[in-house]
């Protein structure tokens, strides 16, 4: 089978999607399948192997801090998919990317199916509502809704990475939702002896108690609460803690502001490499994921598979695949709630924790299972 992948959300410092696609694309090819993959570069240009072929289209930069681009050149999508022929057509992305990839199927007479993975009419829209007011923010999510049923009912399947997230669309009308839970590499994040060795590494004392974050710093990924959070905590507690960033965004600036006149904070803007990422998550004593928008939470997965535990902000889709109690989570979206959370997980047996979320995190969650799955749908859809 000849399997396509279209999104824009794909660049050097890309996370959940790219790490998605990287490994849907080693599963294809291990199974005697070929992958295609359609994305914006700088350049257009072809990367191919024997099974797999990467194809990128000239597109203008839309962040220079995330490297992400706008695929504007759809006729040279559409004449990709015509000399490709794929069996399925897979839109990673709901813009103009996604109408496309609607009308090429259609036209050539290919299934094309759709992955929601970010809810974007709440991760971004919700966000406006002190600047347009709660009845205008509340027209314009009507009209986001409206989209979503629009777009997403166009497809002839729409995965989903949680079953809330999917209740949701049913909810907005959105009527061909399939649960597609997302997984790891359980042979890379995994737990390991190696944290001290890798804060030496990255300059970070051994006797500090180590918070780790991972992923874009953005609003919508509520980061802003977790700096003034750390800020409280270093505050009060000088000398005890200390916090380790790997991502970049609009609120990088933020993040040099909280670091300004403190050693206990360290950035790194991104790492590529997985084995060197599930390194860090060993290093840390505890990875905070502030996001109450999150509708899968992929990073907070490899956290503990490597054995970390997981402190957040309790009520968003993410809750599910927390693997250890939440009674000590933030119970509000707030600086002092998060800081006091983060207190009390500290006086936990961590490493007790992280032990047993890692074994079921293993137990539940793997690519393959996930794969095997959608490829069987892939399957069915191709034959009717």
């Amino acid at each position: 089978m000849k399997v396509c992948d279209l999104t824009q959300f794909y660049s050097p410092f890309s996370g959940g999607v790219k790490r998605y696609l990287e490994e849907k694309r080693k599963y294809a090819i291990a199974n005697g399948h070929q992958h295609l993959l359609i994305i914006p570069g700088d350049e257009t240009s072809c990367v191919e192997t024997e099974d797999s072929r990467t194809y990128s289209i000239k597109s203008p930069l839309v962040s220079r801090t995330s490297r992400y681009r706008a695929l504007l050149h759809l006729g040279a999508v559409q004449q990709l998919l015509e000399r490709e022929r794929p069996d399925v057509i897979e839109s990673s992305d709901p813009y103009q990317l996604a109408w496309k990839a609607i009308s090429s199927g259609c036209a050539l007479r290919i299934p094309v199916v759709g992955f929601y993975h970010s809810n974007f009419p709440e991760a971004y829209l919700r966000t406006t509502s002190k600047f347009l007011g709660e009845t205008a923010t509340e027209i314009v999510m009507e009209m986001a809704r409206a989209y979503v049923r629009a777009l997403y009912n166009h497809f002839s399947a729409t995965f989903v990475p949680s079953a809330a997230l999917g209740q949701v669309l049913g909810q907005w009308g959105v009527e061909n939702v399939i649960l597609a839970e997302l997984g790891i590499d359980t042979d890379i994040f995994r737990p390991g002896k190696d944290g001290n060795a890798t804060r030496t590494r990255l300059e970070i004392p051994t006797n500090r108690f180590l918070l780790l974050y991972v992923g874009r710093l953005a609003h919508e990924k509520n980061v802003k609460t977790l700096f003034d959070a750390f800020e409280i905590l270093n505050r009060e507690n000088a000398g005890c803690f200390h916090l380790l960033v790997v991502g970049d965004g609009p609120l990088r600036d933020q993040l040099r502001e909280l670091s300004r006149g403190t050693k206990a904070v360290s950035w790194l803007r991104y790492i590529s490499a997985q084995d060197e990422l599930a390194a860090v998550y060993r290093a840390a004593d505890l990875f905070v994921h502030p996001s109450v928008q999150e509708t899968f939470g992929l990073v907070a997965l490899e956290a503990q598979a490597s054995g970390t535990p997981v402190v957040g902000i309790r009520g968003s889709y993410m809750d599910r695949i927390i693997l250890s109690d939440q009674t000590h989570w933030a119970e509000e979206n707030s600086p002092d709630s998060l800081a006091a959370a983060i207190l009390e997980s500290k006086k936990l047996d961590l490493a007790q924790i992280g032990e047993a979320a890692s074994q079921q995190v293993a137990k539940r969650y793997s690519w393959r299972r996930v794969f095997r799955q959608m490829f069987d749908i892939y399957g069915q859809l191709r034959a009717e």
